[in-house]
């Protein structure tokens, strides 16, 4: 009954047995023991579509159901309702997912010997049925009414570029100094136009532009920016190194890019395993925490 609510999740038997680490004929035998054994079929097949029968719309829910109810029976018989175990799928950004976050998945993972975790890193909204993901941490605001969002942090960003980028002029002081020179863009949250607002005012200043390079890598445009292609507006935490070292400017500091939100993202569901708990509870902790320090850092030098 696991796997056949795996396979409708997945779309395909081939990525239901990716995601359960098994092999495509197992997960068909598996089906077909479960066809046997309610004497329907659940499942019409072709060799490019799968759908589900009448019955098995009907299996498909009621499985849905007895399978949360059979871990929760299995949790309380085990007295380890509370004693997170299994392994979750998580989905994170790129640069979040290799630096910043590392320290409390870390944390979570040495508290917790029984949980493994599978830490994928995208740059793109998570598709929690379709990739068995448990839960994302995303960066920009969540529009998928589907699923929990729970708001844990603000990203602050801010203008940057590289001393060859202004070589031979003075230092800017206002955005409209801005629109002229070279631009990248991190096509994720802009592409050829944002505002500013100045810190102490309240002041909006939109500028227009045409990059001459866009990306959706936070990294990439950090690289291109030390390179001395354009002026990128990125993440603080993550510009901080390169300003530290002279490699990077930060530019009209008393303007700001609005700041990013950061939520914890995972479907509806009736029950949620103590390893989704906990790890929720973590990271609402902790991201904030990191967040933190990385900009009392920054305050500091």
């Amino acid at each position: 009954m696991q796997t056949f609510v795996r396979i409708v999740d997945a779309g395909s038997l081939s990525s239901a047995a990716a995601q359960l680490g098994t092999t495509q004929p197992t997960v068909s035998r598996r089906l077909q023991a479960l066809e046997r054994s309610l004497g329907l079929r659940l499942l019409q097949r072709s060799t490019h579509a799968m759908k589900l029968t009448e019955d098995g719309v009907r299996c498909y829910e009621r499985a849905k159901e007895l399978l949360a109810s059979w871990e929760m029976f299995e949790s309380d018989l085990r007295g380890a309702g509370d004693e997170p175990e299994g392994s979750l799928r998580v989905v994170v950004p790129h640069a979040f997912g290799q630096q910043l976050l590392v320290g409390p998945l870390t944390e979570f993972l040495n508290r917790h010997a029984r949980v493994s975790v599978e830490w994928l890193l995208y740059d793109r909204a998570a598709d929690f049925i379709a990739d068995g993901i448990d839960c994302a941490i995303h960066v920009g605001e969540v529009h998928d009414p589907s699923v929990v969002a729970i708001r844990v942090a603000e990203v602050p960003r801010i203008v940057v570029a590289a001393p060859s980028v202004l070589a031979g002029l003075s230092m800017p002081t206002h955005p409209d100094e801005l629109a002229r020179l070279p631009w990248l863009s991190l096509r994720t949250f802009y592409r050829n136009e944002l505002s500013l607002t100045h810190v102490t005012t309240g002041e909006v200043q939109p500028i227009a532009f045409h990059p001459r390079l866009s990306t959706d890598s936070l990294y990439a445009i950090r690289s291109a920016a030390v390179n001395g292609l354009g002026i990128c507006v990125a993440s603080a935490w993550v510009l901080h190194e390169d300003i530290m070292q002279g490699r990077l400017l930060h530019l009209v500091p008393r303007w700001q890019a609005a700041p990013l939100p950061m939520y914890l993202v995972y479907p509806y569901a009736r029950f949620y395993p103590a390893r989704l708990r906990t790890f929720v509870a973590l990271m609402r902790e902790r991201i904030p925490a990191a967040l933190a320090a990385m900009k009392r850092g920054s305050d500091d030098s």
